[in-house]
C-alpha cells in the first residue's frame, strides 16, 4: 500500500515527509526533486518568502546509492527563514512576551482553525494551514514522477486563466493537443502559459491587482499522457480514480473548483455531443475520437490523457486588508492582519497539481501492477 505523511510548520526548522510503499530498486535522482521544488517557487506574482527559501530535499532513509530500498523513505526540506523565527516558533517555553495573532483574515483558516482547536493565538493555525506545506507534496510528487517515468507516463501543467484573462476556447484534450514544444514554452513562461500574448495580459492583470492591494485567482490544467487503461475501479465509490483525483486536487490550498475533461461544459450539452466514440485500429490499438471524458470513464482510465482543471480562489492575505474581528476582544475591526504573502499563486499551484496527480497515479499503478521491486512491477505491466 502506498501512503505518505507530511509534517512541519511554515516557519519551523524544516518540512518532513515519510513515504511508504514505493518498490525497491527504483532509480531516484535528487536533482529532479529539487527542480520541481524550484518550479513551485516560481511563477509571476510570488512574494518575498520565495527570495529567502532555496528549497532542496535531503534524504534521511529508504534510499541507498541512488535507488529505493523498499523501506520507508524520509525526506526533509530545510526552512531557511527559521533563523528569523526561532524564538516565536520555539518548541520549548520562552521567557519573552510573544505577541499573539488575534485578528483573523476573511477567507483563511484563521477563524475556523482557532475555533476548532481552541487557540487564542491564530499563529498556531497559520503555521500549518500555510501553503508552505505544499513544498512537501511537490517533493513527494517528484519522487512519484520518477516511478511513473519508468512506464512512460508524463505529467505537466499550465495556466488557463487569471481572474478574467484567459483562453477563449478549450483544447481538444488529446495527446496531439499537448506537444512537447508546448510544455517547453510553458516552462519558459513566467505565467506557465503557452501563449506569450496571453501571458503578458495575465501579468498586467496581476500588476493591476497588486497596485490595488488585492490578489488574483485563476485556473490551471494538469495533463497526464501515457496512462494505461484500467487504473481505478467502479466497484466502490472510493476506488474510482475520479474520486481520488477530486480529493487530491481539492486538498490544494485555495482550490475551490475542479473538473475532469469537459467538466461543467458537458453538463450544458446533450449526450450525442459529449460522449467519446471508441475505435479499434488494424494494429489492435484502442482509441477515442475525442476526449471529453478527460481520460476517465466509470472511475477507470480509458487510455486517453487524463485532463484535470482546478479553479483557485484569490489568496486571502491582502495588502489592503478587509474588515474583520479581533478574537481576543471580540470587537469588530477595520482591518484584518497582513502577513507577508503573494499576489497570485496559480502558476505555482499548477506544479502542486502535477504532484497530486502523480501521487494518485502512483497509488493506482501500484495497486494494479504492484510488486516488491521495480523489476517485478515492470514484469506485471508487461515490460521486458
Amino acid at each position: 500500500m502506498f501512503r505518505f505523511l507530511t509534517a512541519g510548520e511554515s516557519h519551523g526548522p524544516c518540512l518532513t515527509m515519510v513515504i511508504e510503499g514505493l518498490p525497491a530498486g527504483m532509480p531516484v535522482d535528487k536533482a529532479i526533486i529539487d527542480a520541481d521544488l524550484r518550479r513551485r517557487q516560481g511563477g509571476y506574482g510570488r512574494g518575498g518568502r520565495m527570495k529567502i527559501e532555496k528549497d532542496a530535499v535531503r534524504f534521511l532513509s529508504g534510499i541507498r546509492h541512488g535507488k529505493t530500498l523498499g523501506s520507508p523513505i524520509t525526506m526533509q526540506i530545510e526552512n531557511l527563514d527559521w533563523v528569523n523565527w526561532q524564538e516565536r516558533m520555539s518548541a520549548e517555553p520562552v521567557d519573552a512576551s510573544i505577541e499573539a495573532v488575534t485578528r483573523v483574515r476573511p477567507g483563511h483558516a484563521d477563524f475556523s482553525g482557532a475555533m476548532k482547536y481552541g487557540h487564542s493565538d491564530v499563529r498556531n493555525v497559520i503555521e500549518r494551514s500555510s501553503s508552505r506545506e505544499t513544498a512537501s507534496r511537490v517533493a513527494v510528487g517528484a519522487l512519484c514522477r520518477q516511478l511513473l517515468a519508468q512506464f512512460g507516463i508524463t505529467v505537466h501543467s499550465h495556466v488557463l486563466s487569471i481572474v478574467d484573462v484567459g483562453y477563449e476556447e478549450q483544447r481538444a484534450m488529446t495527446c496531439d493537443a499537448y506537444p512537447a514544444e508546448m510544455w517547453d514554452t510553458v516552462e519558459a513562461s513566467p505565467m506557465r502559459c503557452a501563449d506569450a500574448e496571453l501571458s503578458e495580459r495575465m501579468i498586467a492583470r496581476i500588476v493591476e491587482a497588486k497596485h490595488a492591494g488585492d490578489t488574483c485567482g485563476g485556473v490551471f490544467e494538469v495533463v497526464a499522457c501515457g496512462v494505461p487503461i484500467g487504473l481505478g475501479s467502479f466497484s466502490q465509490w472510493d476506488r474510482r480514480l475520479s474520486t481520488r483525483l477530486a480529493m487530491a486536487m481539492m486538498s490544494i490550498p485555495s482550490a475551490k473548483a475542479m473538473e475532469i475533461g469537459a467538466g461543467f461544459t458537458a453538463s450544458r450539452t446533450t449526450g450525442s455531443q459529449v460522449h467519446d466514440v471508441l475505435r479499434h485500429d488494424a494494429d489492435g490499438h484502442w482509441f477515442h475520437l475525442t476526449n471529453n471524458a478527460g481520460g476517465i470513464e466509470g472511475g477507470i482510465t480509458n487510455g486517453e490523457p487524463i485532463v484535470v482543471r482546478v479553479g483557485m480562489k484569490p489568496i486571502p492575505t491582502l495588502a489592503h486588508p478587509l474588515p474583520s474581528v479581533d478574537l481576543a476582544s471580540g470587537e469588530n475591526v477595520d482591518q484584518s492582519r497582513y502577513e507577508r504573502s503573494d499576489v497570485c499563486v496559480v502558476p505555482a499551484a499548477g506544479v502542486v497539481g502535477e504532484a497530486m496527480l502523480a501521487i494518485v497515479l502512483t497509488e493506482a499503478m501500484l495497486e494494479k501492477f504492484g510488486g516488491d521491486s521495480l523489476e517485478e512491477m515492470m514484469r506485471h505491466r508487461g515490460h521486458e
